[in-house]
């Protein structure tokens, strides 16, 4: 594709942008229109994923610029009613473009699935017998689902664990299962279900949940950027956003809103794709206390050159089949505009934009302060609330701005003095 690169792209028309992005990647006329919001989406696709549809409830979808992932330029869909996510997203990937951009890595598509099994006498000889009958256990749950299984998927192994809770011993058994690109929470679950009997015989146990686990530790994703520390505004900052994460990975107080930032942008895209935002932020929190204290989720160092170099580390349970991805036009559309081919493809994405996002916040913290920027994107929002035409918008926000007043109070008073004459 053309470079993500494109200067000014913030002031280009919504029209012009929409060709950019979505320029070669094959989107039909109907596809661009729903994306736009000049087709409305159909309410009978509504009433078929959820129950007692009444509405739609709509949220804008800008796209992230200035992102190079694995050598690779992409323009990248994100899904947020907050203002400056996705500019804070663009400003931190031009800061590391030139110096390569953001790799990935990796650790597979694996989910947990979870079996407790209560009321067994001898827990350990119980545990000993699930390890004798692992090869009739995985064929039991690759029964379910040999679609996944010809697609090299299915249930790989297991594991047993037993717990030690306050009235007795339980016996939790996990498949291991590889989904592929399908998040897989309805594989996973099926096969869970399916193999109960099968592990009650072999336990002499009751079995209760049979359900996955969101804490995906064998779906982890990685991604790596270096940022030029004369973009993000020269040393000293560099060493105060060091010292930012430092703070953050010390503290579960600073760190709850420094993965609150992190999420902002990971989030983003996750929602704009048709994917679970609740599994991911769920699996990312976990993570994030795997130590038995919450820590940050993303590394800040300095390297020999003294540019930044972040990192992060999370499960990403995303698919590109199955679900809302496959159901949600918008959804079906922000994945040709990323030409995504893989989960794990899409996983690096989104976790490349989850590190930019932490970098533009603490790059704003280490140095100017976060209000200055977010409060100027705020303004337009303030001023529809204060009842400013369209066509008044953008010079009431600019008469703020150059008051260096951006409270709501001034704007109201200056949208009624623009819009009375």
């Amino acid at each position: 594709m053309s470079s993500s690169r494109i200067k000014g792209f913030y002031h280009l028309s919504l029209e012009d942008r929409v060709n950019i992005v979505t320029q070669d990647k094959g989107l039909t006329a109907e596809e661009k229109n729903i994306l736009t919001g000049e087709t409305i989406f159909p309410m009978s696709l509504a009433d078929s994923m959820v129950e007692n549809v009444i509405g739609q409830f709509s949220i804008p979808i800008g796209v992230a610029a200035n992102f190079k992932v694995n050598g690779n330029d992409v323009f990248i869909p994100m899904a947020t009613e907050e203002p400056s996510v996705i500019a804070a997203a663009s400003n931190a990937a031009r800061a590391a473009y030139d110096l390569g951009g953001f790799y990935t890595s990796s650790t597979g598509t694996i989910m947990r699935g979870q079996i407790q099994v209560l009321e067994i006498s001898d827990p350990h000889g119980a545990k000993a017998r699930i390890f004798e009958n692992k090869d009739e256990i995985l064929a039991n749950c690759n029964l379910k689902d040999p679609t996944l299984v010809k697609l090299g998927g299915g249930a790989k192994d297991l594991e047993v664990h037993l717990i030690n809770t306050v009235r007795e011993t339980m016996l939790v058994v996990h498949l291991l299962v590889d989904t592929k690109d399908a998040m897989g929470a309805n594989a996973v679950n099926t096969m869970a279900e399916g193999v109960s009997p099968l592990i009650e015989k072999i336990t002499g146990g009751r079995v209760v949940l049979r359900i996955i686990t969101n804490l995906a530790d064998k779906r982890l994703i990685r991604s790596r950027g270096v940022f030029s520390a004369q973009a993000l505004g020269g040393p000293e900052v560099v060493k105060n956003i060091v010292s930012a994460y430092e703070f953050a990975d010390a503290d579960p107080y600073r760190a709850a809103t420094h993965n609150k930032g992190v999420m902002n942008g990971i989030t983003s895209v996750v929602l704009a794709t048709g994917n679970d935002t609740r599994a991911v932020e769920a699996g990312a929190h976990a993570y994030a206390s795997r130590t038995g204290r919450y820590r940050s989720l993303t590394t800040w160092e300095i390297n020999e050159d003294g540019n930044l170099v972040g990192s992060i580390e999370l499960p990403m349970a995303v698919g590109i089949i199955g679900g809302a991805t496959k159901t949600h036009p918008v959804a079906k559309a922000s994945l040709k505009i990323m030409n995504i081919t893989s989960a794990v493809e899409l996983a690096g994405i989104i976790a490349s934009v989850g590190l930019a996002e932490n970098a533009a916040s603490l790059r704003a913290l280490a140095a100017e302060g976060i209000q200055s920027g977010h409060m100027r994107l705020h303004a337009k929002n303030l001023a529809v609330m204060a009842g400013a035409k369209k066509e008044n918008i953008d010079l009431i926000v600019q008469k703020a701005i150059h008051e260096k007043d951006l409270r709501y109070d001034r704007i109201l008073q200056l949208t009624k003095e623009v819009q009375e004459g």
